[in-house]
């Protein structure tokens, strides 16, 4: 159902109340996004005090991953069946709890913990936060608008939180998970006042059971395996049967899904092309970024010495970059549509990463590192909201968070799949010497794993330029033979009128 406050939206009026409610929304966002980041930076000083080795560091980070995507399916269909308000405000409450909890456990298990629930709260207020945005605003200039300030807010807090990373664990650790629990309680005060409620789903028949636990069992193998792949081996029975179990889940998954009354994901929404690209190009933009992100840092820390606030600092361009251009993506996407944007981002991207494989032992940050920061920041400037303007529009209201949710597991199944391969890849080609070069050398196969996976983000944006085309060539021919029609019919009145004259 479309929230009241969608009238005076679509009037072109920004009322006070609507513009809090999407700033509590974009302060969930930006928590996401921040919480993501700030946690790398901290790994070390975590280690240390809790005496925790390598591998059991991982899952502090692959925590967070597998509640978030594992459940994001779930997460999306329930705020659409259960309303979008009472979800998002529930799971923010959730999330303060587990940003308070993390700050002060003394042991790894429960850290862990702390972070899966954050992971599994985030799986809900993210696709309820995105479909509320989107039955508020009407579809078209004003969502538009709207969404590129909500996405902006993802990109701001993630670079915010490499910055604020660095200057929080030089204190405490622990200030790094704390510091989201005060500012998702001001966002949850705000949005018990400001966010209009929300009506359940009333038409729907029945709760898809069997699909949400096939559907989030699916997710949740499916992210383990690929966190684990690197670590257990890509080729050991482990891994090839816990792929093969997901094969399985999935298949009983889709025949489930065609026979329920009320599914968890309505199978015929993949059926639009431009909906298959939206969910394609976010995962090969995620995945494309974080493996490039996590090869950047640790060449920065591990070959160059940089700190963690230098290093922090060194990536805080592309996302300067985005805060800035926030308030002019909307209008360019009314003005060129999604498909030319995300193509020319995805250009962006290529050209990015392509300009980092120069880097040495001794690089010009000016001359060597700060274009491709550059132009990895315009890139997400143009393809993160694009993505989510596409993959929204033309969606039922109460099928919003669905797609939201479908999206958003786009996103972190991406993120996860092309990480684990980009690591496997550098693992294959690092050798027995530890030499500086040596390293460097094992980590370009990786970054050129990255800017390929940026291609095939283009490629696959590409077909929708064509239809765009045609759809605008349709337009057209429709619109002159409409002119040529009222020109016949304006010659036979005026012919009408000169017989009667005569007469």
């Amino acid at each position: 159902m479309t929230s009241p406050l969608t009238h005076p939206a679509s009037q072109g009026r920004w009322t006070p109340r609507l513009w809090g409610t999407l700033l509590v929304l974009c302060a969930a966002m930006f928590l996401d996004a921040l919480d993501v980041s700030m946690v790398g930076v901290a790994l070390p000083s975590i280690g240390s005090e809790l005496d925790l080795s390598t591998s059991t560091l991982q899952w502090i980070v692959s925590g967070y991953i597998l509640g978030y995507g594992g459940l994001l399916l779930l997460g999306g269909r329930t705020a659409d069946l259960l309303g979008r308000r009472q979800v998002f405000l529930v799971a923010l409450g959730v999330f303060a709890l587990a940003s308070l909890l993390g700050g002060l456990v003394d042991s790894g298990p429960l850290l862990i913990a702390s972070r899966f629930i954050k992971g599994l709260s985030a799986a809900f207020t993210a696709p309820a936060g995105l479909s509320i945005i989107t039955t508020t605003f009407a579809e078209g200039p004003l969502r538009n608008r709207a969404l590129s300030i909500y996405t902006t807010c993802a990109a701001t807090g993630f670079s915010m939180g490499l910055v604020l990373s660095g200057l929080l664990t030089e204190a405490s650790w622990r200030l790094t998970m704390l510091l989201p629990a005060p500012i998702a309680v001001i966002a949850l005060l705000a949005g018990l006042k400001l966010i209009p409620r929300s009506e359940r789903e009333k038409d729907h028949r029945g709760y898809d059971i069997p699909g949400a636990i096939l559907g989030t069992a699916s997710m949740l193998l499916l992210v383990f395996t690929v966190v684990q792949a690197p670590e257990a081996g890509w080729g050991s029975a482990r891994t090839l049967l816990s792929f093969v179990a997901v094969a399985v889940l999935l298949t009983v998954f889709v025949t489930v899904e065609r026979r329920s009354p009320s599914p968890l994901i309505r199978l015929g929404v993949l059926r639009s092309g431009s909906q298959i690209r939206a969910q394609l190009g976010a995962m090969a933009f995620f995945g494309s970024y974080v493996g490039f992100q996590f090869l950047v840092t640790l060449y920065m820390q591990s070959l160059l010495g940089w700190s963690a606030l230098h290093t922090a600092l060194a990536f805080l361009p592309a996302g300067a970059l985005v805060a800035l251009s926030s308030t002019k993506v909307g209008a360019v996407v009314d003005r060129f549509g999604t498909p030319r944007l995300i193509a020319a981002g995805f250009a962006l991207m290529v050209v990015g990463y392509a300009l980092f494989l120069r880097v040495d032992l001794d690089p010009v940050y000016a001359a060597v590192i700060l274009p491709t920061m550059l132009l990895i920041g315009a890139a997400c400037a143009l393809v993160f909201p694009s993505l989510n303007i596409q993959a929204t529009n033309g969606v039922d209201d109460h099928e919003q968070g669905m797609v939201s949710g479908l999206l958003n597991t786009s996103v972190q199944v991406g993120g996860a799949i092309f990480l684990a391969v980009v690591t496997a890849v550098v693992t294959a080609n690092s050798s027995e010497a530890s030499s500086p070069q040596a390293v460097l050398d094992s980590y370009r196969p990786g970054l050129i794993v990255v800017t390929g996976i940026a291609l095939a983000g283009l490629l696959i944006t590409l077909p929708g330029l064509r239809t765009r085309r045609t759809q605008q060539s349709v337009v057209v021919a429709k619109s002159l033979q409409e002119n040529q029609k009222n020109q016949e019919n304006q010659e036979e009145e005026t012919a009408a009128e000169r017989v009667a004259v005569r007469d």
